[in-house]
This record gives C-alpha cells, structure tokens and sequence, in this order.
C-alpha cells in the first residue's frame, strides 16, 4: 500500500488524539464518514497503525525516577540475547529496549519507577541477575525536555 495525501493527514491526525470519532476525523481530512473510516481500517490492516494508547500522567501516578540503563553482556550469542530480551519484556518498569551499537554496552533500556529505592530493587533484584548480565551503567533523568510520541511523516 503506498500512502496518498489523504492517509497522511489520518496519521498525523491520529497520533494527535487518537481518541477522535471518526465523525471528526473525516471532517477535518475532508471525507466523508464512510471511507474515513475505511481508510482507517486499512491503515490498521497494512500495520501502519499499531494500536490506539492512552498516555498517563506519570508524576501524578508517583512514578517520579527514570533511568537510562547501559547493559552489557558476556556472550554475543543469540541465545544470551533472546533470554534478555525476554525477560525485560515481561517488566512494566522497562518502558524501552534497544539493542545497540557504538557503546561500550549492548542493549539501553529505559527504566521508570517511584523512586531510587524502587530503582535499586529493580536493578539488584532484576537486572543483574539475568544470565549473561555482565555490567551495568545508569544515569538518572534531570528533567525531561523535549517528550514526543507522534511520528515525522514528512518524509513520505
């Protein structure tokens, strides 16, 4: 499927307020309400549209430490990645995980609980007792300065 004008705009729209009644969508991108909303279904369908989120307010709900954590692993083996990323998956404080390069690490995660005693839980209760875990590197978020979850589709 490639994306007109008119699916871009439903995008952009989207990732705005995902809580938008089709009603509205259709008259802001110019549709009427019938092939908005089939538009929608498609983009749904072709995986252009993951699933529709509601974002909270992590201050008011006590979540007030977030850490950039640097893992680095023993073994370069799939095995010992699949068994990480497994795991780190199955915790809500781990927001991200990101295999990656150029570091001294192997995967960054990005780590959200109430506080450092939380933290220090999740790191020597969890973290460090994977198999394979061989170094942690955290640093703490002073404040956040830019926070975006919309996407750029200039590009397409």
């Amino acid at each position: 499927m490639k994306l007109d004008r008119t699916d871009k705009r439903i995008l952009n729209e989207m990732q705005h307020n995902a809580r938008i009644s089709n009603l509205q969508l259709a008259d802001k991108i110019g549709l009427s309400p019938s092939p908005c909303s089939r538009r929608v279904k498609q983009l749904e369908d072709e995986g252009y549209i993951n699933s529709h989120v509601t974002l909270l307010n992590q201050s008011k709900l006590g979540l007030k430490l977030i850490a950039m954590v640097q893992v680095s692993m023993d073994r370069h083996t799939p095995d010992r990645f699949e068994n990480f990323e497994s795991q780190v998956n199955d915790w809500k404080e781990v927001l991200e995980c990101y295999l990656i390069t150029g570091q001294s690490a192997d995967y960054l995660l990005k780590i959200i609980v109430p506080d450092m005693d939380a933290y220090q839980a999740f790191l020597l209760g969890k973290l460090t007792r994977i198999d394979g875990v061989s170094g942690v590197q955290s640093s703490f978020v002073l404040r956040k300065a830019v926070e975006k979850s919309e996407l750029p589709l200039t590009h397409l």
